[in-house]
């Protein structure tokens, strides 16, 4: 192996380091790892814009959700949909739990999970101090919640985002192929919720009158977002299907001009106030990290990491996808599932070539044709187990960390030990129910 493939491994084993352990700000650790690559020599400056460039989709679509999400901050609606989810379960904590389901399954399907918690979960700690039951297994659903739905449509989550587009899957054909495998993992949480939960789920609580009664604000301005918000899921699902196709990253930065301008000229917000609340840090981390695998691609670390996957798996597709879906499962529940999703793709893809199953004109980040059926399992059971595996421990996702932080800030820590007692039975059952989906439905 050459000096650039063990500085590129290094690299990046490096960075997955300082994000397990927190030593480093993991957008701070990515950015210093990327730079290592450019001062070494392993790729230019240029190389690396170059890598950041292949995987626009990604961040156009992150970026326009969170300007949609931002510009209507100032309605006040989510403050109200989390007070009426507690008023609705008039004084059961069974009914409460299913609130926190039943309001963070329809947002994630169409928000990133991340972007989701971070706009509901600061509601929960003080809603449940009123009605006094504990904050933390909520914010803990919440998370798991977030991250099962993801795997409800295309957008819901980055990580299914950038398989999808790896291998060209419209947004109607992951509707009609993967949602109900979604729906299924939030129907394991929905299940389960019973036992992991139980001191919440037997609560009886009072002082519902004391709740704060928040009101949207700006009722017009939320009627003509609601339009703009139903003309991007409209495109989302038929985008693809157009005699000239519309992707869903140009669809959701469509939508984000569109609330600016209504923010902007309804004068319930700035456009300088909205662009700096953006999460910049985790557009920037999504940048570094898409360096780091260019650096694994261009220095011959993926080809070499698919052939020996080829020679463990052969051409057994069965015994690939089961074994992918745990193994990277298990993987996602320690390395944060973005970054690892990003190198997984060119490996598998590098894979499937190597096992004559597919041309090399798919390693081409230009590709637009469709992949052999037959090898669409591999990445569909990638996809569930980097999306699922998030819930096994604290620092699987980003949503958990986002969980924790409010955790924290409300003078509730959430131990990665406290975390792992409700997500490692999760994790697991959703993983087995996940394998037996991909089983019957792809591998017939």
């Amino acid at each position: 192996m050459n000096l650039p493939a063990i500085i590129s491994i290094s690299s990046f084993i490096g960075v997955m380091f300082f994000i397990m352990t927190e030593r480093l700000h993991l957008t701070a650790a990515a950015f210093l790892g990327a730079l290592i690559l450019v001062f070494t020599h392993v790729m230019t400056l240029q190389e690396g814009f170059d890598y950041i460039s292949k995987s626009h989709g990604t961040l156009a679509l992150f970026f326009g959700v969170m300007i949609l999400v931002r510009a209507f901050e100032p309605t006040k609606i989510f403050e109200y949909l989390a007070t009426q989810m507690v008023l609705m379960a008039k004084g059961s904590g069974k009914l409460l739990v299913l609130g926190v389901i039943a309001i963070t399954t329809p947002i994630c399907a169409v928000l990133p999970n991340a972007t989701t918690v971070m706009l509901l979960a600061p509601l929960i700690p003080p809603i449940a101090q009123e009605i006094g039951v504990d904050f933390v297994p909520l914010l803990i659903l919440m998370v798991f919640v977030a991250n099962s739905a993801g795997l409800l449509t295309l957008v819901g989550d980055p990580a299914t985002f950038i398989v999808g587009d790896s291998i060209n899957l419209s947004f109607t054909d992951y509707l009609s192929r993967l949602s109900l495998g979604g729906a299924i993992a939030v129907i394991t949480i929905l299940v389960m919720s019973p036992f992991l939960f139980s001191k919440i789920w037997k609560t009886k609580f009072t002082n519902l009158d004391q709740l704060p009664h928040p009101k949207i604000n700006h009722p017009k301005v939320l009627m003509v977002g609601g339009i703009i918000i139903a003309f991007v899921l409209l495109f989302f699902v038929i985008g693809d299907s157009l005699p000239i196709p519309i992707p869903p990253a140009s669809v959701a930065l469509l939508g984000a001009a569109l609330a600016l301008i209504l923010a902007h000229q309804s004068k319930i917000d700035t456009v300088n106030n909205i662009f700096r609340d953006l999460d910049w840090s985790t557009l920037l981390f999504f940048m570094s990290t898409f360096v780091l695998i260019g650096g694994l691609e261009k220095t011959g670390v993926t080809s070499y990491l698919s052939s020996i996957l080829a020679l463990v798996i052969g051409k057994n597709i069965i015994l690939g996808s089961l074994v992918l879906l745990f193994s990277v499962g298990i993987l996602s529940s320690v390395v944060p599932n973005i970054p690892l999703v990003v190198a997984m793709v060119p490996l598998l893809k590098e894979y499937i070539v190597n096992i004559g199953m597919a041309s090399p004109d798919i390693l081409n980040p230009d590709f637009s044709g469709q992949l052999p059926p037959e090898v669409l399992p591999l990445f569909y059971a990638m996809m569930f187990g980097a999306t699922l595996g998030g819930n096994g421990t604290l620092i699987g996702a980003s949503s958990n960390i986002v969980a924790a932080g409010v955790s924290e800030q409300h003078g509730r820590p959430i131990s990665f030990k406290t975390f792992l007692k409700y997500g490692l039975p999760v994790m697991g059952m959703q993983l087995v129910v996940s394998a037996l989906y991909v089983v019957i439905f792809f591998l017939r």
